[in-house]
Parts: C-alpha cells; sequence; structure tokens
C-alpha cells in the first residue's frame, strides 16, 4: 500500500514538473527580459550613431591623420598644406586652377553662424529649421596647385570703400548673395551699421535689395533676374498656347542699375528648362518674331550673346570687375522638385572626382572661347563652380526651408536646388574674395 502511494506521489511530481514546463512554453513569443535589454541597447547604439557630433568625428580624424578624400586615406590638408604649395594671390600662384581641388574637413569653418546673422532668409537657416547635423559647414575647398587666401571680412570691407558689389540673377544668385552679407557682417561689431537702404526686409520678392554697410559707405546688392534678358508680354497674334516671351536679343530692364558695378557678378541657368519656359507657356523672341520651334538650349545660347554683347558695349571693364558664376547642380534622387525627389538622407560630399556633364557649362564655354578668338573685349571671367558643387549632395536645404515654427517639410517636397547658410555657396565667395584681392592688387 505505501508502494503504491510512493509511486503516485513520484508520478504525480513528474506531471507537476511537465505542468510547469508547458506554462512556461504556452507562449514561445513572449519576449524574455534579456532580449529587450538587447533590443534596448540596440537601438541606444543606432540613435546614438545617427545623432553623433563633428567633434567625436574630427578628433578621430586628428587622432589618425586621416581625411576622407578622393582616394580614401590623405593626410588632413593642415599637415599637407604646411609650405608646399604656393598661395594664390603669391607670385608662384598665377596659373594655378583654383577650381581643381578637393573639399577638405577643416575644424575652423564655418565662417560666421547664422543665429548671428539676421541678414538672411529663414529658409536658408537649415540649422535652426530642424537639421541635425552640422557637418555641410565643415568642408574647405582647397584647389591642388595653391592655396586660397583665407577669409578677411574686415580686409575685403576695406577694399570695398565707397564702392558697389552687384549680384544679378536668380535665387541661387540671391543664395550667394546673402551668404556674402553674413561673411562681411561678421566683422561687424554693430550690426546696426549694415541696413536695407529701402527699408525693405530680407525676404522672397520680385524685385531688389541694396545693403549698406555704412562706415565703409559701400553697398551690396541684388537685382532679381532669372534669365538675364527681358521676360514680357506676347506680341499680338501669338499664338494661343504663348502666354508670354523671353525676348532674347533684350537684355533685363534693370540692366542701367548694374553698368557702374564695381564687382558685377552674373548668373543664370535654373530657369532655363522646358518645365520653367516652353511648359508654362514662355516661348521665345527674337525681334518681333516668336520662334516656336526655337530649342532651350539654342535659346539660353542666343540670350547669353545678348548679355556678352550688352557687357562689352556698357561696362567699363578698367572700373568693373566682372564675374558669370557658372552653373550650380541640383541632387535630386529618385524624381524632382515636382515628383518627390530627395537629398536630405546625405550629410557627407562625394569625395571622389567623378566628370560633370553640364550644357549650360559647356554652352557658355564655347562661347566665350569663340569670342575670344574674335578678340571680343570685356569678356567676363568665370567662376566655374559646377564640377566643385556637384559633389556636394550634402548641403541643400532639403527638408530644412520652412521655418522653426512649421518644422521639417514633407519628405516629398524636398529643396534639393537651394543651400543652407552657413554653406557651399561661402566657399563660391571665398573664391571670389580671391579673384578680387588679385584684381584688384594688379590695378593697383
Amino acid at each position: 500500500m505505501s508502494k503504491n502511494k510512493s509511486s503516485g506521489c513520484s508520478e504525480m511530481v513528474t506531471h507537476l514538473g511537465v505542468l510547469n514546463k508547458f506554462k512556461r512554453l504556452k507562449n514561445p513569443l513572449e519576449p524574455s527580459l534579456g532580449i529587450v535589454g538587447f533590443l534596448f541597447v540596440a537601438v541606444l547604439f543606432i540613435g546614438s550613431c545617427f545623432y553623433l557630433d563633428y567633434r567625436a568625428v574630427t578628433q578621430r580624424l586628428r587622432n589618425t591623420g586621416q581625411s576622407w578624400l578622393s582616394d580614401g586615406r590623405v593626410p588632413l590638408d593642415e599637415a599637407a598644406a604646411a609650405g608646399r604649395r604656393p598661395g594664390f594671390l603669391d607670385e608662384g600662384g598665377g596659373g594655378c586652377d583654383v577650381f581643381d581641388g578637393n573639399w577638405v574637413w577643416d575644424e575652423r569653418y564655418p565662417l560666421y553662424e547664422s543665429r548671428g546673422c539676421a541678414l538672411m532668409d529663414e529658409g536658408f537657416r537649415c540649422s535652426e529649421n530642424g537639421r541635425p547635423d552640422s557637418f555641410y559647414t565643415k568642408w574647405r575647398w582647397q584647389p591642388k596647385m595653391c592655396d586660397l587666401p583665407r577669409f578677411d571680412a574686415k580686409m575685403m570691407l576695406e577694399r570695398l570703400h565707397n564702392r558697389r558689389v552687384i549680384f544679378v540673377g536668380d535665387s541661387i544668385g540671391r543664395n550667394q548673395w546673402e551668404s556674402l552679407l553674413c561673411m562681411l557682417s561678421s566683422a561687424l561689431p554693430d550690426k546696426a551699421a549694415v541696413y536695407e537702404v529701402n527699408g525693405r526686409p530680407i525676404t522672397k520678392h520680385t524685385g531688389f535689395l541694396v545693403y549698406k554697410f555704412r562706415d565703409f559707405n559701400c553697398t551690396v546688392e541684388y537685382y532679381r533676374s532669372p534669365f538675364l534678358v527681358v521676360q514680357g508680354r506676347a506680341p499680338a497674334g501669338s499664338p494661343e498656347e504663348v502666354k508670354v516671351t523671353l525676348k532674347l536679343d533684350q537684355i533685363d530692364w534693370t540692366s542701367n542699375q548694374w553698368a557702374d558695378a564695381d564687382l558685377l557678378v552674373l548668373n543664370t541657368g535654373h530657369w532655363w528648362n522646358y518645365e520653367k519656359t516652353v511648359r508654362g507657356g514662355s516661348y521665345f523672341q527674337v525681334g518681333n518674331e516668336v520662334k516656336m520651334n526655337m530649342t532651350v538650349e539654342d535659346a539660353y545660347q542666343r540670350s547669353l550673346e545678348t548679355v556678352l554683347d550688352w557687357i562689352s558695349g556698357h561696362v567699363n571693364m578698367s572700373k568693373s570687375q566682372v564675374y558669370f558664376r557658372s552653373y550650380a547642380p541640383v541632387h535630386f534622387r529618385g524624381g524632382d522638385w515636382r515628383s518627390g525627389g530627395t537629398c536630405h538622407l546625405e550629410t557627407l560630399p562625394d569625395l571622389g572626382s567623378s566628370p560633370v556633364s553640364s550644357v549650360h557649362l559647356k554652352i557658355l564655354t564655347n562661347l566665350l572661347t569663340d569670342r575670344s578668338n574674335q578678340t571680343v573685349k570685356n569678356n567676363p571671367d568665370v567662376l566655374n563652380i559646377t564640377a566643385m558643387t556637384a559633389r556636394r549632395k550634402d548641403g541643400h536645404s532639403s527638408l530644412y526651408y520652412l521655418g522653426p515654427e512649421l518644422g521639417p517639410a514633407s519628405v516629398h517636397r524636398q529643396d534639393c536646388s537651394h543651400w543652407c547658410l552657413p554653406g557651399v555657396p561661402d566657399v563660391w565667395n571665398e573664391l571670389l574674395y580671391a579673384f578680387f584681392l588679385k584684381h584688384d592688387s594688379a590695378w593697383s
């Protein structure tokens, strides 16, 4: 009897053990504390990668003595440049092609902070509009065969005493103009010493803005002219689809304001496409004739001929420096600005040097070459920023152009044309500064 009881108890214990094991296995998908902990740590690690501060990156660069450049392992430029390249302004730097170079990391950049510059559109204030990284502000352009002069805002203002600087072009030209305003005003302890002469706010509009640097009696001006030639009413009797015409043989009506500039920077290109012209009903006109079958490329070339003829006939090149800034590439991926193209995930430049094809640049350079062969006087110099800017897919406003109150834009409505400030347009102005000093010194 006792033996049976013992056997029954033993069987009961065994069954209870199996039952307990079964209970533990009844929800095999239920996570254990170990798994939850692992996932939590993994999320923290991935998050820290996304919000990595640039100081950590630069510390690593300093420790390894390496930089991210085209071949992957190139010494930091501070060491590479030590005494081995002539300065662009030096006697040995005269033949240097400053547009042939690389982007190098430089901890001394940016040259200013957007929060410290009131002379900037809200749409260019990417960091204030929520952009989490600041890598795009830390890259400097380094020519291969010479060193550019370090930008000195006070020196440039002193050289501009009693002078006029004028930018004419589209909104990318405005981007560059506002960059220069911020670069120059960074030298002023009294921010009220620079002001718009007509009291206009620095917001997007269709006219012009003139900022005066009081203590230097100089102005830095912007005239909006996306095509540089006249866009106006179509001639009477034009086909119904012709809403307006671009008068390719007439310089913009505000050109009388540009002619006596001491430093004139022209740009056009972003509006010279099918979307902004023919599709919207803007056709091309020469004389009284609307050229219904003219291509955008041919129209662009004809407009440039008009601009160059105007420079030759109306600008005193013994007084004025004239520059044509080349086309700045866009970086939409998977579409364009209308169809959901993106660039918001780009945080580093393309540090390779792949060839860049630009129809706008080719037309401009071919035209200038032809005119040089014909000994046409007064051709402008070209700020050829196309190839160097093509590598800066990381520098656009992307989602961060609506202002801090509205926050980032929809992922389907990105701006991959305009540039964050501080950023890429500052480098265009550093090149402009170098050429300005070189020419100014030669004239002096």
